[in-house]
């Protein structure tokens, strides 16, 4: 690449302080699959019993590692488990190469810790096809293998980066049955950010013990209300990956009916999303947009996206600019259901459309000044029904295309 972009304006102070999570263990090492002089391989190790579930890209293209995970993720194993991760190179669009290289890479994690190598789940992020230099990885194995340390999660968190200007992660602690559980998550992604999911790799581990079962449907579930609905590009990725990982270190069994434990775990599923966006490619403004009073909950969505995902609202924004007929267009284009006469819209507390007209009390100043702030709220109301969805964008700048321009180089 052609230099490192600089930090995010919307970069949280510091990465947060991750708490331990009992049963998992991490390493990190310079491979030099594409970078030079930084981290760019992850190796988690699981301990046995370990619970694994996982979301994944819906791409007709996704990636070789992409598709190894999905026909491990069902699987009955209990033993120790491992997720091997580098960046740089995606191992998407590499034919029988990608399989061969990913079966490579797990086998040698599996023999470097004495597990079972459908046990073993690997990610690759990065440049799209070009063969993966699975030998720089595998020589790294022994290494990696010898300095795992439940301590190590934020070195893994950036050794998972490709264009992001920061590393991510959140945590939560919550009382199930008056016993605390930890939870603690790490993600990449800054462009190719579009749901089903995005160009992001994720990686949530908690000391709960959960079955299968239920830990997948949780993260499905929370998955639609988080990563799902965040977009910087409209462009979905060859190789998204969540995988959740529960140990059950704390001995607190936690099931379908743990309302809290579902909440706390969306919570740091809803903070990684927002970090990305707030790491869009070039972005300045981190943006909200609540859509209601649609006729589904579903159409809701459809506009709630098209707003999103409006390179003519996201440039507007960039510019700081309330020009909120581009709003009324990207509704209108969406092909969900919608009446121009009905319509109204928000930019922060300032109602610029009351009902298919300019509302009366509308502030060109009040709305100026909101769209000066790093964070935007716009709100839109059919008056159809009461469907209703939250999305999280960014602004379209100058910086998106340069980064993008130049990702090869």
């Amino acid at each position: 690449m052609g230099g490192t972009p600089p930090l995010s304006p919307l970069a949280p102070a510091a990465f947060p302080d991750l708490p331990v999570i009992g049963g998992v263990e991490f390493a990190t090492a310079q491979a030099g699959v594409k970078y030079k002089g930084r981290t760019d391989v992850m190796l988690a190790r699981l301990a046995p019993g370990t619970s694994v579930a996982g979301v994944f890209t819906r791409s007709a293209t996704r990636s070789a590692p992409v598709l190894d995970c999905q026909a491990k993720i069902g699987g009955d194993g209990t033993g120790a488990a491992a997720i091997i991760v580098n960046s740089g190179n995606s191992n998407a669009f590499t034919g029988r190469n990608g399989v061969e290289s990913t079966r490579a890479v797990t086998t040698a994690a599996a023999k470097a810790l004495g597990i079972e190598e459908s046990r073993v789940f690997s990610s690759s992020t990065g440049v799209i096809g070009e063969p993966l230099p699975h030998d720089r990885i595998t020589a790294k194995m022994a290494e990696l293998s010898g300095a795992l340390d439940a301590g190590g999660i934020a070195a893994a968190a950036r050794a998972i980066m490709t264009t992001d200007t920061y590393p991510k992660g959140a945590a939560a602690e919550v009382s199930v049955g008056g016993q605390v559980v930890k939870i603690a998550g790490i993600a990449k992604g800054s462009g190719m950010i579009a749901p089903d999911m995005a160009t992001m790799l994720v990686y949530i581990f908690t000391d709960a013990a959960i079955d299968r079962p239920v830990l997948q449907s949780m993260v499905s579930a929370n998955a639609d209300l988080t990563f799902n609905c965040i977009t910087v590009d409209s462009d979905t990725s060859t190789s998204d990956t969540l995988l959740c990982a529960a140990t059950g270190a704390s001995g607190v069994r936690v099931t379908e009916k743990d309302t809290a434990f579902i909440d706390a775990l969306r919570g740091v599923m809803l903070d990684l999303a927002h970090q990305v966006v707030k790491d869009g490619e070039g972005a300045t403004k981190f943006v909200q947009i609540a859509v209601t009073g649609a006729a589904s909950d579903a159409d809701a969505r459809v506009h709630a996206m098209s707003i999103a995902n409006s390179p003519l609202v996201k440039t507007a924004i960039a510019g700081e600019d309330a020009n909120w007929g581009r709003i009324v267009m990207a509704v209108g284009k969406s092909g969900a259901a919608a009446d121009r006469d009905l319509l109204s819209i928000w930019f922060g507390d300032e109602q610029v459309a009351d009902k298919g007209w300019r509302a009366p009390s509308y502030s060109e100043e009040a709305c100026a000044a909101h769209m000066k702030g790093e964070e935007i709220d716009i709100r839109v109301d059919l008056g159809l029904g009461g469907g209703t969805a939250t999305v999280w964008t960014c602004d379209l700048t100058h910086g998106y295309i340069s980064i993008n321009a130049d990702y090869r180089s």
